[in-house]
């Protein structure tokens, strides 16, 4: 859930399509105005990733209030009866935009959630990933269309649908590894609502921060205390390893560190 035309350049300047004109003496068609009627049909419409970017982009910066035709145009630098040739109107435009959340987002967690662990402490791990890593889970999205669902009880509708489905998927998590029923929800519910509490307060840390605080909160999350293997291999993903307890580098330091080392 998360419409395009344009005038056509038949001829140059002072040139009738179809009808002959004197340059410099010479009578001949506007093969110019012709070529340029033929690159202009090609691609000056946009497309339809196109204009979804430029309404993603103005619902993250200004809320949906900024997710009009016009103003869209205007950041792409298009006309406003293009828009018409991918979308029928603003509504399907914001349904694109539901449906981009909805698959990246809800779509982005519940595969974390079901992705390959060997214990519960890896598969917290992995469901980590979501808050690290945009593109996974778009935290500003997430924000953006909540803020959304204060002027609409569709967008509404739409949230708890996803909150349902995304503490589903953490509960199973739970349940594949042995907690029993009751406190696979609890655990999924604290987990979930924590992060959603970070979004709406719009946290912000350093990463370095976010990583001395992981392994605290995998054991408060799982009663479980998470195998340096796990958190190594978690750090990895991000281009950073723990040289000592709390102190993280960029791997490419470490590696230029053993291969002085190796020297």
């Amino acid at each position: 859930m998360y419409g395009r035309v344009h005038a056509v350049y038949a001829t140059d300047p002072g040139v009738y399509s179809g009808e002959e004109f004197q340059i410099k003496g010479a009578t001949r068609m506007s093969q110019t105005g012709r070529a340029k009627t033929k690159a202009q049909d090609a691609g000056w419409r946009g497309s339809v990733d196109g204009w979804l970017d430029a309404a993603y982009d103005a619902l993250k910066e200004s809320g949906v209030d900024a997710v009009r035709v016009m103003p869209l145009a205007k950041r792409l630098n298009l006309s406003r009866t293009s828009f018409y040739w991918f979308y029928e109107d603003r509504e399907q435009l914001l349904a694109a935009l539901l449906a981009r959340w909805r698959d990246k987002n809800t779509g982005g967690m519940v595969s974390q959630c079901e992705s390959y662990a060997e214990s519960i402490s890896e598969a917290i791990l992995n469901v980590f990933e979501c808050w690290v890593n945009p593109e996974l889970f778009d935290s500003q999205f997430e924000f953006a269309v909540r803020s959304w669902a204060l002027q609409s009880d569709e967008v509404t509708a739409e949230i708890a649908s996803a909150d349902e489905a995304r503490m589903h998927a953490l509960a199973a998590m739970f349940r594949r590894f042995g907690y029993d029923a009751e406190g696979a929800d609890v655990r999924a519910r604290t987990i979930y609502l924590t992060q959603i509490g970070y979004i709406s307060m719009k946290t912000s840390e350093d990463i370095v921060i976010r990583f001395r605080r992981i392994p605290q909160y995998v054991s408060v999350f799982t009663g479980k205390v998470p195998k340096r293997r796990e958190l190594d291999r978690f750090y990895g993903k991000f281009g950073y390893a723990e040289k000592e307890p709390g102190v993280f580098v960029p791997l490419v330091e470490t590696f230029e560190e053993s291969t002085a080392d190796g020297e």
